[in-house]
This record gives structure tokens, C-alpha cells and sequence, in this order.
């Protein structure tokens, strides 16, 4: 009867969660149900174990519909419908084309089509009516007798109750974009798609029971042998498994010999003893893969980071996959593999954002489009859209949405339309969206990968499985992560431009060699890290400041414990205190110092999860490892948590642990919540920090540029250049005879690229590249316009950029010429490139002065910055400032300091309210930092970018310095010019 149920991954459709429908389902006393949400199998699986779970006949399907057009209903027979299903999906939306009813389908598949919608003579073998409880009446005008065994009863299945029709009435508002009141019938379900009792049911079908029993009939005959949890990943990658044995031990013990010589015993007996768990796992396919595509990436010349848990495996470390040594960080063995373990270890390749898209393109092509699909995942309705779109729906101004959305102290009015909002908007919370890309797993299945989900075609190219990673692993498909990140695109241009630059070639693995490089150990001593990766964040630098961290191994814990849920429990600042006060540490427990010695009593590392719930809980490896994925937000089996955590207290009590010392250890345990770090994923992070450092360290010109270049990092691009001009480069703004897209570094002179000049669009900027390669540097701005046939509005912008500053003429001059010319050159403008250049005019123009404060104001609207030292443009009085290096001798006093705006955190305290820590330049272009207690956050808060006036204490922490502001004033520029 139930044979066209919806969860709200019916997107902007459904309204209940897929346990939820199986809930309501056995309320309503359902023995069988079909779950068919429109154009999407993404809760198959969910929806398959929740009726396992409730000893329901599940059955799997899909609603196929174009827009508000419903075509017909899909039910899969046998393990083959769901296939077949699946690959009809994916073949329309890679091809971007509607859904057609004249499809072929095998036996495998039933068709639903609703009743009338279909001449009963033209049904197909596989092909049914759906009559609706409300539709009986109808089947007095209908031949019963002659195609009752093509009628099925049909009750859709939308929503709970009223309240859920008003739900979907305004997702299906929110999908259309348009104001409730506007809504057609056409566009939204029927107030009856709830469900029905049995009895309900089967009074309506009263005199047509045949139909009932003809239903039952159909709905017995779907069944599936899917397993669950078995894993499908692609279980060869030679010929057979035995080979890959052979190939894995071949490959490591090469590896080996490469990694640590041919005598080093206790490595190679870890490598035979990782090499047997891994085969007896049967993930030998699984290491063999990943190398492949690191082998890959090493003939193609892409930098990349290995980490993840299997960066815990020496096995990774002799194929290369990582750069983490596990024996000299004594990594915990067991959080890698364990005989407890059913999926394969967590690897997680990054490369720069520039080869990624390369590197998944030889996956799809390597291991076949049918077997590989990108993860998808689903964006969710939260906070912020939710009161955004339901207030389009019932129609606020925009300003009354601002508001809501902006103003911190803003409340809901008393009005209804208000009250609706936050009513039914929390409702809508966590609701999927619409589908998304996991931002780097990846499948590489045994099987099609249709045997178990749909895959859509997003903007990018790849395919994308409809399921996420939570309904994969369910299914047994486990992820191999190929991320993309700009520090290893840092790295990767920062070693080109030093060679095109200084002619000198870099080894950036010789990460050991950087480790013990005292100019690098100072450097981090320092704080002296920005544009570095991951150590850049001004949280980040204090925590270097404050560890006086000078080598790998404290810098590996920095990367830990940097982490929210270390800092915001406390147990950063305890390390950092214990870290120089080692002697004081009062240790839980005996136990808790023999397993947290190396990190002074503190969890820091996802092994010491792992190792305090085995060893000092008494918990298994397997239980151990689900107490810490629960911990690291990758794992959602509730149930299954809430088992071992009682288990956990149980058997601390029956080792006569106090209830205290049990509640405070789970306490550390649970304050990891989704932030802690595996300390092989640290050590991966300290190890490109390393070689970011590196590179800072000896080539800091080129390395700034080429932070510059890839547009990423903690700060704006602002700062990066500022950082640039401190370590003596002269930085030009962009020329059109020496500039290209990106900026460019020759010897010391720094050219900034066309690409940061706004509103200059890619085609003029192609057009003047192509011109000066093939015809040579422009002589002056006649013969620029004459070559490239630009347009004024874009030969204003490049003069305003101070782009043509080689013509010794001032903006003002070169603004008048420009204008005449191209207004004389119109009508008769010659073709570019032409074999005879024409004479400028002689132009004879009155004085037109053009001044410094005129010049980085331009710079401000067209870059978002000057190059300029940005205090010579601030409103300053004569009073004298605190600068950053003196705060150090007046701890306790009140100060008066100027800061130039680059960032701030805003922080909630306990108490929910808003507080920030704000980070700011000197005037001598030093790092300030600023604490702003909630009554000077509240009444006087920090507004972006601009310079600051403040009043405050000095205050210092683990010899890191700041100042807690009292009063705060935004300076304006200054209006008149001294130059």
C-alpha cells in the first residue's frame, strides 16, 4: 500500500527524516513500505537497516519527476532493478537531459503510472496503474475485471500531519522563489499524503480487496541480497589478491632499503608485521591503489602530503605515501590498524589546488567511470538561509531580514509572520538542501558503482555519488581522501620562482635537513610564520610564542592542540604551563602517566583516546576505535556510543577507579569533541610547515609571491604584500610592458599581476599579454591603443592602476591624452599589429598635478589596498603611540596604541556573549594584538578594516603580550595632502 513514501531527501520536497518515516510507518502498523524519493537514492540504505531494525519489508525505488510533471514511480524487484534504476538516474543527469517515459526497462523494474494518466491496452508487462484511496470512485467507469492485475493501491506518503503540509508547502515556496500567496496547486502535494492505517485502507478499497491483495503481491515480490557493512571497495589491484601480496611486500621492502638503509631491524620487522595485519584485512588492494595514484602525481611532478591515519603505518612511509616517520614519533600502531578494524585505514593525499583536478581525472580514467565516483554530500538548512528564505516566502522587506540576520540584540517581533519563521524554521533545521561534494573522497568499488547509489554530474565534471560518506560506509564503500590545499601550491611556485629567479633548484623533501636547520628553528622560535601553512593564524604564532617552539616534535603537539576543543577545555593552557613546568605535573592516575608521559598528562592526539579507553578503561581495540571516531565527529551510531560509554564507566568502577577520577578523565576525553587530530595527521601538517618555513626562511621574496599568487591563506592579500615589502622587496604596481596575470619577482624588483586590478576584465587582460609577446613591450600610450584596440573604460582603469607609469606622465595627463586619442583614433582605428606605427601627437597640457594621497586612494578602489605604508594615509594626531616592541616593559600599565586593521575572532563566553580578539599593524608594521571584553565589544565593536585608536592594559601570557581594550576610536584618512 505504502508504495511511494518521501523523506525530505526528496529535496525542498519531503519533510520527514528517513528514520522518522520508518517511525511513522510502524505507528501507522506498516509491514511493508517503498521509499521513493524524487530523482534521488541517497537514503536507500538508511532507509533498507531502519526497516531491518523494525522487522519492515523494505523496498527501494525512486519517484521520477521533471519539475512538477510526475512521469511515473520505480520500484526494483532484485538486486538488479536497484542497478538499473540507478544507472537510468545517472545516465539523464550526466547527459543534463529530462526524463523520458519511453524507456526500455527490463522485468527487473516495476512502473507506477497514476491512474488514467495511462490507457490500460498500451501497459507493458512491468507496467501498473496507481489508484489512490481518494480515486476509488473512479474504477466504477473502469474495466476492473478485465486489468485488475495492473492496479495497485497508492498512497503517497509526503508528511506526518498539517504541520507538515504547511513544511512542504514552504520548501516547495522556497524551490520556486516565490512568495506564498502565489503558490499553485499544481506545484505542491495533496493535504491527503499522510499515512493511512491498514483498516483506513482497506475500507476505502472495500469493494476491491483483489487490489489489496494484487498490492501485497507486488511488494512481497521486491527483494534484495545487499549486504551491509561488507566491503565493496575495488578488491584487486593486479590480478588477483595473491599477486598483490607479492606486489605490496615487493613495493615496502624497496622502500624499506630506501628509507633506512639495509640494516635497520626493528623497522623492517614493523613493516613485515604491518604487512601481514594488512593482508589478513585484506587491504592489500587498498595500499597498492594509493601508491598508484602517488606514483602518478611523482611522474607528473605534483608536490603532495600524505596524512590520515595510515600515515601511522610504516608501510605508507616506505611506498612513499607519507613523509611521517612512525618509529622516530612512536605513533600509536593500533590507530591504524587493529585486528578489531572491518575498513580500511583513512589516507588523505592533498596536492595543490592547481593538480588535483589531474590527479582525480587519471582515477576516473585509471580504475573506470562505472567503478569511481567522487563522494557527494548534502548542504543543510541552517540558521542563516533558513530565516533568509522563509522570509522571502512570506514576504518581509529585506531590510527586516537584514536585521534579524545582522543585528546580534535583534529579536523576533510578536508578529505572525515572524512567529512562523522561527516556528517552522526550526523545524527546517539540518534539512538537506541539495546535493554537494565531500571535499575529497573518493570510491573505487568492485562492483558499478550504480549497484549501489545514483551519481550526478556538479559544475566540476566528475561524477558525484548521490550518498554521503556515513550511508557509504554502510554500504561498505570506504574513501580514499585526494584533497586539494594552496599551501602545497605555495610550495610548488615559491620553488619556481626561486629557480627562475635566483637559478637554484630545491629538494623540498629534504625534510629532515629543515628540521635541523637552526635559521628555520629560529624562525619558528619567532612566530615569524605568516603565509606558512597551518602556523600562520595569530592564535597559531602566540601558541609558538608562548611554547618557545624551536623544533618538529613540539611543533607536531602545536598543531594538536591549537585545535578548538583542546584550547576551549583548558588543556591547551595546562600544556603549555606543564610543557615549562614539567616537575609540577600531579598526574590523574598512575596509569594516565604511563600512557600521556610524552605529552605531560594531557590528551593531545587521537591515540590518546584510543590508548586511555583501552588501557585505562579496559575497553577493546574495536570499542577504543569507535570511541574515538565518535569523538572526531565521524561516526553518528548513537546507540552504539551510548553503549560504550556506559561500558566505560562500568569498567572503571570494577577497577575501583573513584566516580570523580572515572567523570574526569571521560570529561578530557569528551572536551576532544569534533577536533582532535590523529598525531600522524599533526606530524603530516608539521612536516609541509617545515617546508614552508624552509622556504620563508632563505627565499622570502619569492616565497611571499608566490603566497600571493595562489590566493590563499589565513590573511588578505593585503597583508601578504605587506609582508613582502618587509623583506626588502621593491613592489611596483602594475605595468603593462612588466607585468603578466600573476605577479612576478626579477631579482628584487616586484611587479603586482593584472589579475588584482578590479573590474579589468580577463579579456583585455589576454588581449595586452598576447600583443606583448608577439609584437614586443609598448612604446607609449598611443601606440598601446593603436596595438590593442581597448576600450576606454578599461584604458581608464589600467591608467587609474598607474599601469603605463613607464610613459613619465602623471595619471591626470595620461587620463586627458588617453581620452583625446581614443576619441580621435574611433573612427579610424587601425588593426593591431599593423607594419607601420602611426607618431603620437604632441600634446601641450597645462600643469595637472597629481598627489600621493590621490594615487593610494585609487589604489584602494581598484586593488582593495595601497602599497603604500597604509599610516601615511590615516587621520593621525601629533600624540605619540605605544609601539608593539615596547609592551613587553609596561605589563600592567594603561597605554595608548594606533593599530591598522587585519583581523579579529569573535568568541562567545560562557554567558553567550560576544567578545573578540583583535589583531592589528603598528606603525612600524609589527603584530599587535588586542582583547575586547564583552562591554567594549558590545558598545564599541571592532568594523573591519580602517585604523584603530585604543586605550588599555598591557597584559602578558606565557610571554606572549597584548592589550585588553577599555575604550576604542576608528580613525578616519587624512584630508589634505603634505606631499
Amino acid at each position: 500500500m505504502y508504495l511511494n513514501c518521501k523523506t525530505f531527501f526528496s529535496y525542498r520536497y519531503g519533510t520527514l527524516s528517513t528514520e522518522e518515516l520508518v517511525k511513522e510507518g510502524v505507528e501507522a502498523g506498516a509491514t511493508s513500505m517503498a521509499l521513493t524519493n524524487i530523482n534521488n537514492t541517497a537514503d536507500w540504505w538508511d532507509f533498507y537497516s531502519f526497516c531491518g531494525e523494525h522487522k519492515i519489508h523494505a523496498i527501494l525505488g525512486a519517484e521520477i519527476r521533471n519539475e512538477d510533471d510526475l512521469l511515473f514511480i520505480l520500484l526494483a524487484r532484485n538486486d538488479e532493478g536497484l542497478a538499473e534504476i540507478n544507472r537510468y538516474l545517472t545516465r539523464h543527469f550526466q547527459q543534463q537531459k529530462l526524463f523520458e517515459e519511453n524507456e526500455i526497462w527490463t522485468n527487473n523494474v516495476w512502473l507506477i503510472y497514476s491512474f488514467n494518466k495511462k490507457d490500460p491496452h498500451t501497459l507493458k508487462e512491468n507496467e501498473l496503474l496507481g489508484v489512490r484511496p481518494s480515486q476509488v470512485n473512479k474504477l466504477f467507469s473502469f474495466d476492473v475485471s478485465k486489468w485488475q492485475h495492473k492496479l495497485v493501491v497508492w498512497q503517497p506518503v509526503t508528511y506526518k500531519d498539517k504541520k507538515g503540509y504547511n513544511l512542504h508547502r514552504l520548501l516547495r515556496a522556497v524551490d520556486k522563489n516565490i512568495i506564498l500567496s502565489k503558490q499553485q496547486a499544481t506545484e505542491i502535494a495533496g493535504p491527503d499524503e499522510i499515512f493511512l492505517t491498514p483498516a483506513q485502507v482497506l475500507h476505502a478499497f472495500k469493494q476491491y480487496s483483489f487490489i489489496i491483495t494484487h498490492t501485497w503481491k507486488i511488494m512481497e515480490g521486491c527483494n534484495y541480497q545487499v549486504d551491509l557493512h561488507v566491503d565493496k571497495n575495488k578488491k584487486c589491484f593486479s590480478s588477483s589478491k595473491a599477486d598483490d601480496m607479492i606486489l605490496l611486500e615487493k613495493l615496502a621492502m624497496d622502500g624499506l632499503r630506501y628509507r633506512f638503509g639495509n640494516n635497520n631491524r626493528e623497522a623492517e620487522q614493523r613493516v613485515r608485521k604491518e604487512l601481514k595485519i594488512i593482508d589478513s584485512l585484506g587491504f592489500n588492494a587498498y595500499f597498492l591503489i594509493t601508491w598508484d595514484v602517488i606514483r602518478y602525481a611523482q611522474s607528473r611532478g605534483f608536490y603532495y602530503v600524505g596524512r590520515g591515519s595510515g600515515a601511522n603505518s610504516i608501510v605508507a612511509y616506505c611506498l612513499q605515501i607519507t613523509d611521517v616517520n612512525p618509529i622516530d614519533l612512536d605513533l600509536y600502531f593500533e590507530r591504524f590498524l587493529n585486528p578489531y578494524r572491518t575498513s580500511p585505514p583513512d589516507f588523505d593525499i592533498d596536492f595543490s589546488w592547481q593538480d588535483r583536478d589531474e590527479v582525480i581525472d587519471y582515477i576516473f580514467k585509471r580504475y573506470g567511470k562505472d567503478h569511481v565516483a567522487l563522494l557527494g554530500m548534502y548542504s543543510t538548512f541552517q540558521h542563516n538561509i533558513i530565516i533568509r528564505e522563509l522570509a522571502k516566502v512570506f514576504g518581509l522587506p529585506k531590510a527586516e531580514t537584514d536585521e534579524l540576520l545582522n543585528d546580534p540584540h535583534a529579536t523576533f517581533r510578536e508578529d505572525r509572520y515572524q512567529k512562523h519563521i522561527l516556528y517552522y524554521g526550526e523545524m527546517l533545521r539540518n534539512f538537506p538542501n541539495h546535493l554537494s561534494i565531500h571535499p575529497g573522497g573518493m570510491l573505487i568499488s568492485e562492483e558499478p558503482i550504480c549497484n549501489y547509489t545514483a551519481m550526478e554530474l556538479p559544475p566540476k565534471g566528475f561524477a558525484t555519488a548521490q550518498i554521503d560518506m556515513f550511508v557509504a560506509e554502510k554500504v561498505g564503500l570506504y574513501k580514499l581522501d585526494i584533497l586539494s590545499q594552496r599551501g602545497l601550491g605555495h610550495i610548488k611556485e615559491a620553488i619556481r620562482l626561486v629557480r627562475e629567479n635566483k637559478n637554484i633548484s630545491i629538494d623540498i623533501r629534504e625534510v629532515e635537513k629543515f628540521k635541523k636547520d637552526k635559521k628555520v628553528a629560529e624562525q619558528i622560535k619567532k612566530a615569524d610564520t605568516i603565509g606558512c601553512f597551518y602556523i600562520e593564524s595569530p592564535a597559531m604564532r602566540q601558541l609558538l610564542q608562548k611554547l618557545k617552539c624551536s623544533d618538529y616534535i613540539t611543533l607536531v603537539a602545536a598543531s594538536s592542540i591549537i585545535r578548538p576543543g583542546v584550547s576551549q577545555s583548558g588543556m591547551m593552557r595546562q600544556y603549555i604551563y606543564r610543557f615549562h613546568h614539567p616537575t609540577e605535573i600531579e598526574y590523574l592516575h598512575p596509569k594516565m602517566e604511563e600512557l600521556l608521559q610524552e605529552t605531560y598528562g594531557v590528551m593531545v592526539y587521537q591515540e590518546d583516546v584510543i590508548k586511555v579507553a583501552h588501557h585505562f578503561a579496559g575497553l577493546d581495540m574495536g570499542e577504543a576505535d569507535v570511541l574515538r571516531r565518535a569523538m572526531s565527529g565521524k561516526y553518528r551510531g548513537r546507540k552504539e556510543f551510548d553503549a560504550i560509554k556506559n561500558k566505560f564507566f562500568q569498567n572503571c568502577n570494577e577497577k575501583g577507579y573513584t566516580p570523580a577520577l572515572t567523570a574526569e578523565v571521560w570529561r578530557q576525553i569528551e572536551s576532544f569533541g569534533g577536533y582532535s587530530f590523529s598525531k600522524a595527521h599533526s606530524a603530516s601538517f608539521a612536516v609541509e610547515s617545515y617546508q614552508s618555513l624552509y622556504l620563508k626562511t632563505y627565499f622570502p621574496m619569492e616565497f611571499m609571491v608566490a603566497v600571493i599568487n595562489n590566493f590563499g591563506g589565513f590573511y588578505s592579500t593585503e597583508l601578504y604584500f605587506h609582508e613582502l615589502r618587509r623583506t626588502g622587496a621593491q613592489i611596483h604596481a602594475p605595468c603593462i610592458n612588466n607585468s603578466f596575470e600573476l605577479t612576478g619577482i626579477y631579482d628584487r624588483e616586484v611587479y603586482m599581476g593584472f589579475i588584482h586590478i578590479k573590474s579589468l576584465d580577463q579579456k583585455t587582460l589576454y588581449r595586452i599579454l598576447q600583443e606583448r609577446g608577439q609584437c614586443g613591450s609598448f612604446l607609449h600610450l598611443h601606440d598601446f591603443i593603436e596595438r590593442t584596440a581597448i576600450g576606454i573604460e578599461q584604458l581608464n582603469i589600467l591608467i587609474r592602476a598607474g599601469a603605463f607609469r613607464f610613459t613619465k606622465k602623471n595619471k591626470k595627463e595620461l587620463l586627458w591624452e588617453a581620452n583625446f586619442l581614443h576619441k580621435k583614433m574611433k573612427e579610424k582605428m587601425p588593426a593591431a599589429g599593423k607594419l607601420f606605427k602611426s607618431q603620437p601627437p604632441d600634446f601641450k597640457l597645462p600643469h595637472l598635478v597629481q598627489t600621493f594621497r590621490e594615487d593610494a586612494l585609487d589604489e584602494i578602489q581598484l586593488f582593495g589596498f595601497p602599497l603604500c605604508n597604509p599610516f601615511l594615509l590615516a587621520e593621525i594626531s601629533t600624540k605619540s603611540y605605544v609601539m608593539s616592541n615596547e609592551l613587553a616593559n609596561m605589563i600592567g600599565k594603561e597605554i595608548e596604541i594606533l593599530g591598522y586593521y587585519i583581523t579579529q575572532k569573535p568568541i562567545r563566553t560562557q554567558r553567550g556573549q560576544l567578545m573578540q580578539f583583535g589583531t592589528f599593524l603598528d606603525q612600524q608594521g609589527d603584530w599587535l594584538d588586542t582583547v575586547h571584553f564583552p562591554d567594549v565589544a558590545d558598545n564599541t565593536p571592532l568594523t573591519g578594516s580602517g585604523f584603530y585608536e585604543m586605550k588599555g592594559k598591557v597584559v602578558a601570557d606565557f610571554g606572549v603580550y597584548a592589550v585588553e581594550v577599555k575604550m576604542i576610536h576608528k580613525l578616519g584618512l587624512r584630508k589634505a595632502d603634505n606631499d
